[in-house]
């Protein structure tokens, strides 16, 4: 008896390691690689080890700190200035100001994407990929505009955001003056259905499952053949910066470096599960953030040497850690300070997964694979516009950026420059000292003029339409 259950347990083990060759050897000749898209919210530059955080802000970021050693660490990726653009942005390779989707929401509109923006994840499950979102959306609170419903197989998270967590525990509020966020999870094909509400307490806990659910999907699809793409939207460390209790107190630094640590863990859990998977080399793996440091106190992020923070056109508002890891593919402890934007993930995660890029409106989003795989170095983008809300605030070329109105946080009122302010970011990083060097504003204007000219045949979205949209012909 014990021969034979031996046996039969090397036989299934045998069977199993087969079925796990069989599926790795036909995703390699299918070409497409598996992307696993890691973005964290408010996470400032300086925040992780690899850009100058790590121990200096009072845990060491070890896990996260790999990909910089195994793949390409950017020095000036860009992002949109709060979550919403900045996601959307991501999503469809649109600034966020075409999609209606210029803002925060606060509530009373049809809030998100409309059903007609295509998505990265549309396009990549159109091209035969595995879509699965762990995390925050913020690009649509109802049904019709959450991920299952914007190119996802499968989806669980919160539709907003994570301040609302405050609310339940607020002074005065009451669910029948105002309706707490839930968490939520959907399938393709089928409406979301909600779960207990955020509070505090599930604040705490949030990542930890987007985790556990996000290592699920890799593994369960790592044996399936089939490429996937996992978009994990962790919420750290967006205030309340509450790290999770099994970390309270564990690095004796208080809680925005217990919340570092536990989040270098979880990458480090994703990273385990891309291993045990055995998909490794045909897996891209990516780590950013939406935009700039926190800002509001007693949860201040740090942007490194850069000043402002998000919701402004600084630097510190803009410039977000970027590692990307593709073994054979990607060179390993690259360094590149040529400008990137996030808006450009659509093209080139598109071409890497010979996914189609829609033509029938304006994409803002450059292929940039060849400057990813190193057969350039130079980027495809040598600038672009900083949009705050609706407003075109001022316009970033090479190492220079142009000002039109200034702002130094979320809370100051933009106030118009009587002239453009031009800043060498070579020479004065924090933006502080103005140059003479006006002959920049050509290109700069040229930028300007390109984005204005494709609103003639494009209008804008506006804010808070609804579905149906269909765009005039």
């Amino acid at each position: 008896m014990k021969t034979t259950s031996r046996q039969n347990f090397l036989a299934a083990a045998l069977v199993g390691a087969l079925t796990l060759l069989t599926a790795i050897v036909v995703q390699a000749a299918d070409g497409k690689p598996n992307i696993v898209f890691i973005l964290t919210d408010n996470l400032g530059y300086g925040e992780i080890g690899c850009y100058g955080g790590g121990l200096t802000r009072g845990a060491a970021t070890p896990r996260i700190d790999s990909l910089a050693r195994e793949g390409l660490r950017f020095l000036n990726m860009n992002m949109e200035t709060q979550c919403t653009p900045s996601r959307s942005s991501l999503m469809t390779g649109r600034w966020a100001i075409r999609s209606g989707t210029h803002s925060v929401p606060f509530g009373g509109v049809a809030d998100g994407l409309t059903q007609w923006e295509v998505t990265i994840g549309e396009a990549l499950a159109d091209a035969g990929y595995a879509t699965g979102y762990y995390g925050k959306w913020h690009l649509g609170s109802q049904d019709g505009r959450l991920p299952n419903d914007q190119g996802f197989d499968e989806w669980f998270g919160i539709p907003r955001t994570t301040d609302e967590a405050l609310w339940p525990s607020a002074p005065g509020w009451s669910p029948g003056i105002m309706p707490p966020e839930k968490m939520m999870e959907g399938r393709k094909g089928e409406p979301s259905r909600e779960l207990q509400v955020y509070d505090v307490a599930q604040r705490r806990l949030i990542d930890a499952e987007i985790t556990r659910r996000s290592v699920a999907f890799i593994e369960r699809q790592g044996k399936a053949g089939k490429p996937f793409f996992a978009y994990v939207a962790l919420t750290q460390p967006h205030l309340p910066t509450l790290p999770h209790p099994t970390f309270a107190g564990k690095t004796g630094n208080g809680d925005w470096a217990d919340m570092l640590a536990e989040m270098d863990v979880n990458v480090g859990r994703v990273l385990d599960a891309v291993d045990r998977a055995g998909v490794r080399d045909h897996t891209i793996v990516i780590f950013t953030s939406d935009n700039g440091a926190e800002f509001l106190r007693p949860w201040d992020g740090w942007a490194g040497p850069w000043r402002g923070q998000y919701f402004t056109a600084l630097e510190g508002g803009l410039r977000v850690p970027f590692l990307i890891r593709w073994p054979g593919k990607i060179a390993a402890g690259r360094i590149s300070n040529e400008i990137v934007h996030g808006v450009d993930l659509f093209a080139t995660l598109a071409r890497f997964g010979r996914a189609k890029v829609p033509d029938d409106r304006p994409i803002d989003s450059l292929d940039q694979s060849d400057f990813f795989l190193g057969k350039t170095e130079k980027s495809a983008r040598e600038g672009f516009p900083i949009f705050c809300a609706e407003r075109m605030q001022a316009v970033k070329w090479r190492n220079w950026k142009m000002h039109f109105l200034r702002q130094e946080n979320m809370f100051d009122p933009p106030v118009k420059n009587p002239v453009p302010t031009i800043y060498n970011l070579y020479t004065d990083p924090r933006e502080e000292q103005p140059t003479a060097d006006t002959w920049v504003v050509g290109p700069i204007l040229k930028i300007v003029g390109a984005f204005e000219q494709s609103l003639k045949q494009h209008p804008l979205i506006p804010m808070g339409t609804p579905d149906p949209y269909l765009p005039k012909q």
